[in-house]
């Protein structure tokens, strides 16, 4: 249940608010990750096969080494 709500999250982030697809490539027109795939579909992923939270643990560490 949990995961299926911050896939949702995640869905919605990446639609309406990323630098890549959403509202804030304004800020950043050539998109703003190096990564592929991107943060978000990298945690949406391990969100599927790990869990919510080692899912979560994951993405973080993900976005957190992200220069």
């Amino acid at each position: 249940m949990i995961a299926k709500i911050l896939i949702v999250l995640i869905n919605f982030y990446q639609k309406y608010l990323s630098f890549d697809r959403g509202i804030l490539m304004v800020l950043a027109p050539t998109g703003a990750c190096r990564q592929t795939p991107s943060c978000s579909e990298y945690t949406k992923q391990a969100i599927k096969q790990s869990g919510s939270f080692k899912g979560l643990i994951s993405g973080f560490k993900r976005v957190i080494n992200c220069r």
